[in-house]
């Protein structure tokens, strides 16, 4: 099917929608935006998310006012809940799905009730600031689809594959679901010009490239739930993802004098992985004990090759950079979770084991024989194990009606161990813990203080060599390169502003130590390293204005200012700068107009973020998208059913940039070799979305 001819088909089902629309009885006035039913715990029925024909449990979430989702974060082992997110009281025992996927697996039409309350006054340990928790049942089998076609004006190869079909419902005691996901599929690309400049900024060389990147993240999961005697209750998850990743760059580069080359790049980066998942819950003695268990597993050859050909007799020339990695993990948890002295505790212990076995190799185009010739690559080559046991005890309870704390504190144990060049064992003993205090006022205005120390989660890979063929880069070993730690303090103040909607305001400031980044190693080398000391700040502020009040009914307004900074002394120069590739600002604005007395809405998305340059001894680099990109959509609720949505994105044509300074030795000390200019057109994105339920 070609492009237009499916832009006219669905063009032709909104008509349909449109005309049926016309042809029934009038509507009912549309509902204001969702209001709690209950002022100190905010209590939103699925009543409230009619005007949105919501789909599913995400489709619902995401529009409570000044809530916003937050992912688990990328943690050592399964650690206590991070994210703001439960599942019928529960976070979920898995490290492999985004919140996002995991409410969209669950139909509207299964869920009772979504509870915004305060994490901290609830006995999972970890959780602070708005929390919601998904109250669903299924007693019916039902399933729900989607498929989200995209089409670029440019380049790229349109995309049909992106989509997702589920079923659920319940047998007895067993409820189940089971799915097939490529929700992260896309068809990227751009393409234009890019400037080579001298350090006296002259044109030296003219480039234009084009580039395409084809994905797509197949996923089978399947999910039980056993609703034992008494207060029993056990989860059983299982996937099996294939990822087809792929990036194609063809270039042309000339330049005065020389002979004009043809450059062509080629990486391939598919893998599949699997995640074995479950916990089991039940009474014992005075509390309630679960265990979890968890084992996740991914093979990820990756390939990158890189030729040039002259537009004479010069011989090609190419490198190749491959590596073939297995990256497992295995948990096993147990939480014991009591009432005691008018509070909540929690004593829980997590033994964690994670391995990298990873075979790497460069290699020479040989032009006469057309092949590549392996060279040595002996940093390239090795393993990373590190066996982690960890015990934290919490305690929470009310200290007055508005006044509550949860204070957790242990310990954890590692043992890292590291095979190949300069393979060497060590152990890290690490004091961890948290104290949250979360005060509310009033009905309308809650307040929440969380201090922890964190411990965060390595990349194996950073341990090992690896080249960078594109940009002519490599990291060495670093055998001695450490997990990041800091001290967080993070505020949250949620207002809400009655029928007008809601406001949330969150400060965060970490004074981190071992910062992960590109550090010098020997007299002209670089590899991923820790820098002693840093700190990073943030203002992060979220509000939706509900218009139905000044009479513009149907229109929601929702609004994101993230200004963000840090700072960190140059391992290379001694200067103080940001983070390499910290994001310091982010803009977005969400308007929403539910048309009252039809099944039409329509909106626009505007966004822009500004991000900080990557640092290593040679260059300065950032590379960014923008700087504005904007999006309207046109949907119909209700066309036989099913939701169908038309949107064109990147409407103020965003470009692809990069600016890149490297220099003839260590930057700051020596003169510029280069500076690399990029400009590339990405262009309008056509957009398409069809979902159902069955």
């Amino acid at each position: 099917m070609s492009r237009w001819t499916s832009i006219v088909a669905l063009a032709a089902a909104l008509g349909a929608g449109a005309v049926q629309a016309q042809e029934a009885p009038a509507a009912p006035a549309i509902a204001p935006a969702p209001a709690p039913s209950d002022a100190a715990r905010q209590v939103y029925a699925p009543a409230d998310f009619a005007r949105y024909a919501p789909k599913n449990a995400y489709d619902m979430l995401a529009q409570v006012p000044g809530f916003s989702i937050r992912d688990n974060e990328e943690r050592r082992g399964l650690g206590q809940a991070t994210g703001n997110v439960l599942f019928n009281g529960v976070r979920p025992s898995t490290k492999s799905d985004d919140m996002a996927t995991l409410l969209s697996r669950i139909p509207a039409g299964n869920v009772e009730r979504i509870e915004i309350v305060d994490g901290a006054s609830l006995d999972i340990p970890g959780l602070s600031g708005q929390v919601a928790n998904i109250v669903y049942r299924a007693d019916d089998f039902s399933g729900q689809f989607a498929w989200k076609p995209e089409f670029r004006a440019h380049y790229a190869h349109p995309l049909y594959t992106r989509g997702d079909i589920s079923v659920r419902g319940r047998t007895g005691a067993i409820e189940y679901e089971l799915g097939l996901y490529n929700n992260e599929g896309a068809r990227s690309a751009a393409g234009g010009p890019t400037l080579i400049l001298d350090g006296a900024g002259r044109i030296v060389e003219q480039r234009h490239d084009v580039w395409r990147s084809p994905y797509d993240t197949p996923k089978l999961s399947g999910h039980l739930t056993w609703d034992g005697p008494g207060d029993s209750i056990a989860h059983l998850g299982a996937h099996y993802q294939r990822k087809y990743d792929r990036y194609v760059e063809d270039g042309l580069r000339t330049s005065v004098g020389d002979p004009d080359r043809f450059r062509t790049v080629r990486e391939k980066n598919d893998s599949w992985n699997y995640e074995l998942s479950g916990d089991y819950q039940f009474g014992l003695g005075p509390g309630k004990l679960k265990l979890i268990g968890l084992r996740r597993f991914s093979h990820e050859p990756y390939s990158q090759e890189i030729v040039t050909r002259v537009a004479d007799a010069t011989p090609p020339e190419g490198d190749r950079f491959a590596q073939r990695g297995n990256l497992g993990e295995t948990i096993a948890r147990g939480e014991y979770q009591w009432k005691m002295l008018g509070g909540d505790w929690e004593l829980s212990g997590e033994a964690a084991f994670n391995t990298l076995d990873n075979v790497a190799s460069i290699a020479v185009l040989d032009p006469a024989a057309g092949v590549f010739v392996d060279q040595p690559f002996p940093g390239g080559i090795g393993g990373v194990s590190e066996d982690r046991y960890e015990g934290l005890l919490s305690f929470g309870r009310k200290l007055t009606d508005t006044l509550s704390f949860q204070l957790v504190a242990g310990a954890e144990h590692s043992k890292i161990t590291q095979t190949g060049i300069g393979g060497q064992e060590r152990s890290f003993f690490r004091p961890k813990g948290s104290l949250t205090l979360a005060w509310a006022p009033s009905a309308d205005l809650d307040m929440s203080l969380k201090i922890r120390r964190r411990v965060l989660q390595l990349s194996f890979y950073d341990f090992l060599a690896r080249a960078f063929l594109n940009d002519d880069n490599q990291n060495e070993v670093n055998n001695d390169l450490r997990p990041q730690q800091d001290w967080s303090f993070e505020f949250e103040a949620n207002k809400t502003l009655g029928v007008w909607g809601s406001t949330k305001l969150n400060l965060v400031y970490r004074d981190v130590e071992d910062r992960v980044d590109v550090i010098p190693v020997g007299a002209s080398g670089e590899a991923v390293g820790n820098i002693d000391r840093s700190w990073a700040a943030a203002i992060d502020w979220t509000t939706t204005i509900n218009l139905d009040p000044a009479g513009l009914k149907g229109v929601k307004v929702d609004t994101h200012l993230l200004l963000q900074t840090s700072s960190i002394r140059d391992p290379f120069t001694g200067e103080t700068r940001q983070w390499s590739g910290f994001t310091d600002r982010q803009i977005e604005i969400d308007l929403r107009h539910d048309i009252p007395g039809s099944d039409w809405a329509w909106g626009f998305n505007a966004n822009h973020s500004h991000i900080q340059p990557n640092y290593r001894r040679n260059q300065v680099d950032r590379t960014w998208e923008g700087p504005v990109f904007a999006s309207l959509f046109v949907e119909n609720k209700d066309v036989f059913g099913m939701t169908v949505r038309a949107q064109v994105a990147n409407m103020f044509n965003a470009r692809s940039r990069r600016d890149r300074t490297v220099y003839t030795g260590v930057r700051g000390e020596s003169p510029i070799a280069f500076v690399e200019q990029r400009d590339r057109l990405i262009g309008p994105v056509f957009a398409f979305s069809v979902r159902g339920k069955f």
